[in-house]
C-alpha cells in the first residue's frame, strides 16, 4: 500500500516516523486530501484563525484566561487540521505555543511542569505527538525534541501504574483516585505509541491497560447504558456513580481504534460501537451532544466555576476521539464513517447555527440557540473548532 493511501492519521505516523530516521519524505502539502469537505474545512479555519488572533496570547505560548490541559488540546487540534488539510496557516505554533517552548529546553522538568494530574500528562503528550507530525512533514528542526519530550511525559505515566482495581495508572501523584479519563488516555497513548514506534513496551501498556479497564468495567465503571462513569470507589473498586461526561466516552474510542489498528482484534470495534451509540442515545438533546449541567437558560443549579472550564471543552474533545477511531479502523471498517456521519454533521451544524455569535466566539450549548446560560469561552471556542475539523474529514459539508 502506497502511503499517501493509507488513512490521514496513519500516514502522519509514517510520515513522523520517516522524519525521525532521517529518510526523504514526500512533503504532506501535496498529498491530495479529497475527503475534505472545502467548506467546511474554511470553517474550521475561520473559527482558528479567530482563536489565534483573538483569544491566543503570543507573548506567553498560552491562551488568554485558558489552562494547561484545554491548551494542549487546542494545539493538537489546530496542528490536526493543517496535518489533514496540508495547510501551514498556523506555522510556527508548536514552537511558540507554551508547551513547545518547553519541549525545546533539555533541561525541562516535565514532572513539575505537567504537575500533579496524570490526565494532564496525557493530553501535553497528544500535543507534542502532533506538533511534531507537523514539523515532520514541514522539515522542519527540533522534531526529535517534541518526540523527547513526550516520551519522557508517557514515562511519567507509566511509572505510577499499579494493580490496584485490577490495574491501571492513578490519576495523580497522590495515588488516591483511579478514575476513566486517565486510563483512557493511557490506553490511547500506549497503542498509538506502538503504532509509531513499534516498541513493544507500548503495546504491552496497551493490552494491559485495556485488560484493566474490562476488569474495570466488570465491576461497573462502564454502567448498563454502555457509558463510562467518571471512576471507582478506593477500596471497594466499584463504580463512584458520578458523572458520564462525553470525553470519557471519546478518548475511550481512539484507544480501541488504535489497539485495533495494532493487534486487529475485531471485539475492539464491537466495544467502541456501544459505547458511539450509548452516547448518542443518553448524551445528546435534539440529536445533539449535551453535557449533564449544560442549560440554555441561567436557572436552577449551574455549573460551578471548575465545571464552567472543564465541560466547555468536552464536546468538541468525543468528536475529535471519534475521528481518530474511524482513522484507524477505516481500512477494514468504511461502513463506520457512513455509520456516523449524519451525527457528525449534526454537531457542526448546530455548532454554526445555535452556539457561534456574531464575533465568532462559540458557546458551550450547542443543542439549542442560547438565552443566557451558555458559557463563551476560549475552552468552548476550541471545543466547537474540534467538531468543524471531524466534520471536515468524516461529515457531510455544510
Amino acid at each position: 500500500m502506497h502511503l499517501n493511501s493509507l488513512p490521514q492519521l496513519l500516514y502522519v505516523i509514517f510520515i513522523a516516523l520517516l522524519a525521525v530516521s532521517g529518510a526523504k519524505i514526500q512533503d504532506r502539502a501535496d498529498v491530495v486530501t479529497d475527503f475534505e469537505c472545502p467548506s467546511t474545512v474554511a470553517l474550521a479555519f475561520n473559527e482558528a484563525d479567530h482563536y489565534k488572533n483573538v483569544d491566543y496570547d503570543p507573548t506567553t505560548g498560552n491562551s488568554i484566561n485558558g489552562s494547561f490541559w484545554t491548551d494542549s488540546n487546542t494545539m493538537e487540534t489546530l496542528h490536526l487540521l493543517m496535518l489533514q488539510t496540508g495547510r501551514s496557516d498556523f506555522d510556527g505554533l508548536a514552537d511558540n505555543s507554551f508547551l513547545g517552548r518547553n519541549a525545546l529546553v533539555p533541561s525541562t522538568n516535565w514532572e513539575t511542569f505537567t504537575g500533579p494530574f496524570f490526565d494532564d500528562a496525557g493530553w501535553a503528550v497528544l500535543a507534542l505527538w502532533t506538533m511534531a507530525d507537523y514539523k515532520a512533514t514541514r522539515h522542519q528542526p527540533d522534531v526529535d525534541d517534541f518526540f523527547a519530550a513526550a516520551a519522557t511525559v508517557y514515562d511519567l505515566i507509566a511509572s505510577n501504574w499499579d494493580d490496584t482495581c485490577g490495574g491501571g495508572v492513578w490519576w495523580t501523584v497522590d495515588h488516591t483516585y483511579k478514575n476513566a479519563i486517565t486510563n483512557e488516555l493511557f490506553l490511547t497513548l500506549s497503542a498509538q505509541g506502538y503504532l509509531r514506534f513499534k516498541n513493544e513496551t507500548y503495546l504491552e501498556n496497551a493490552k494491559k491497560s485495556h485488560v484493566g479497564l474490562a476488569i474495570v468495567e466488570g465491576s461497573g465503571m462502564r454502567n448498563d447504558q454502555g457509558l463510562y462513569n467518571d471512576g471507582l470507589v478506593l477500596g471497594t473498586c466499584v463504580n463512584n456513580g458520578e458523572t458520564t461526561w462525553t470525553y470519557n466516552q471519546g478518548v475511550i474510542l481512539s484507544g480501541l481504534g488504535a489497539l485495533y489498528a495494532a493487534t486487529g482484534n475485531e471485539t475492539l470495534i464491537s466495544e467502541a460501537e456501544i459505547t458511539i451509540d450509548a452516547t448518542i442515545r443518553n448524551l445528546t438533546m435534539n440529536g445533539i451532544l449535551k453535557e449533564s449541567c449544560d442549560d440554555v437558560v441561567l436557572e436552577g443549579i449551574p455549573c460551578d466555576s471548575d465545571q464552567q472550564i472543564f465541560k466547555a471543552s468536552l464536546p468538541g474533545i468525543w468528536l475529535k476521539h471519534l475521528q481518530y477511531f474511524l482513522t484507524f479502523v477505516h481500512p477494514n471498517h468504511p461502513e463506520l464513517a457512513a455509520k456516523y456521519n449524519s451525527f457528525i454533521g449534526s454537531q457542526s451544524e448546530a455548532v454554526l447555527r445555535l452556539a457561534t455569535d456574531s464575533q465568532l466566539d462559540i458557546g458551550s450549548v450547542w443543542y439549542a440557540a442560547d438565552a443566557g446560560g451558555s458559557i463563551f469561552s476560549v475552552q468552548s471556542l476550541a471545543s466547537g473548532i474540534m467538531a468543524h475539523v471531524t466534520n471536515a474529514q468524516y461529515g457531510p459539508c455544510l
